[in-house]
């Protein structure tokens, strides 16, 4: 007898380690998974239980995942935090850091930071918004002399990092008069995101066949009829990838509030959750529970936005 194996034992065996191969690619596909989750996840569900916890459970090893004795001590020290509950040296010499007692000085300036935040992302976003729509439906609808080495242009001005702008940005801000005001922060933002905005919205609109603007022209639309009526319909998911990289870019920005803002009245939420580390003591407990109403924001937003934020990240990036 032949020891050659049959066509059907071959068969037989490649599919067996087809499915071996399949079963191992999900195995790991899965385990890749579980892991990029706790490590995108860790941290917040670090930030939350620890914002509850008292400043001895923090500082414990191991570390409690989980409360032992949940407290609400520093949220209510955020909503109710007064003048009157100034830490000073002489109040603060005599008790212990672990009690987890300690208020920073500056925990009544908070709510006021989280206001002013939200006041300049949402100016940014609104005045980015008409500033973006228009010059990105006409440098992808409207062929004019020029209009290659404008959008050129916008992308180069997003190569230059950040801080090599921060001199003539304070520079113009302080000849303007603007220095320590909310304003200094929304025009240095528009100059930031409308670049990166303006390059998103050109890609999907370039996108819309152009049929689709002949057609409104033809019905007796003008350019600003087509650009309302047809084309903002059909750019939902792209509008909305540019408020979340708006709204983020301004909620976050840190190096230009720091440079534009001297006082609480014009701070930002940043510039003040980096200051609860420069009183007498830091408090874990009490930075991480401002840290929580810190995303509270933003997590709304891109939840409300959910469904249109995948398509609108990859907008324009594909075309027909």
């Amino acid at each position: 007898m032949s020891d050659v194996p049959s066509s059907s034992t071959q068969v037989v065996d490649y599919r067996r380690r087809q499915r071996l191969a399949r079963i191992a690619q999900r195995l790991i596909i899965f385990g890749g998974s579980i892991l990029l989750a706790v490590y995108v996840i860790a941290p917040v569900t670090w930030l939350v239980s620890s914002s509850v916890q008292t400043e001895a459970e923090i500082v414990s090893v191991p570390p409690h995942w989980i409360p032992e004795e949940p407290t609400l001590r520093n949220f209510k020290a955020i909503f109710s935090a007064t003048e009157e509950e100034t830490v000073t040296y002489e109040t603060r010499s005599g008790q212990d850091p672990a009690a987890g007692g300690f208020i920073p000085s500056t925990a009544s300036s908070l709510l006021p930071a989280m206001a002013n935040s939200l006041t300049v992302a949402t100016l940014v976003v609104i005045l980015n918004l008409l500033v973006a729509v228009p010059a990105a439906y006409s440098l992808a609808k409207i062929r004019t002399w020029g209009r290659n080495a404008t959008v050129y242009f916008i992308l180069i001005t997003r190569v230059i990092p950040d801080i090599a702008l921060v001199v003539p940005f304070f520079l113009v801000i302080r000849k303007l008069g603007m220095l320590d005001t909310i304003g200094s922060l929304v025009l240095t933002y528009l100059a930031v995101t409308v670049p990166f905005s303006v390059f998103i919205l050109l890609q999907y609109f370039e996108g819309l066949p152009d049929e689709l603007d002949k057609a409104a022209r033809v019905d007796g639309c003008s350019r600003f009829q087509a650009l309302i009526r047809v084309f903002l319909p059909l750019s939902l998911p792209s509008l909305v990838a540019v408020v979340l990289f708006t709204f983020l870019t301004s909620w976050n920005e840190f190096l230009l509030a720091l440079m534009f803002t001297q006082t609480e009245a014009s701070q930002t939420l940043p510039i003040l959750l980096a200051a609860f580390t420069s009183d007498f003591t830091i408090s874990f407990s009490f930075i991480n529970a401002a840290g929580v109403l810190a995303i509270i924001p933003p997590v709304i937003v891109a939840i409300i936005f959910e469904r249109y934020i995948v398509s609108g990240l990859t907008a324009g990036a594909v075309k027909g």
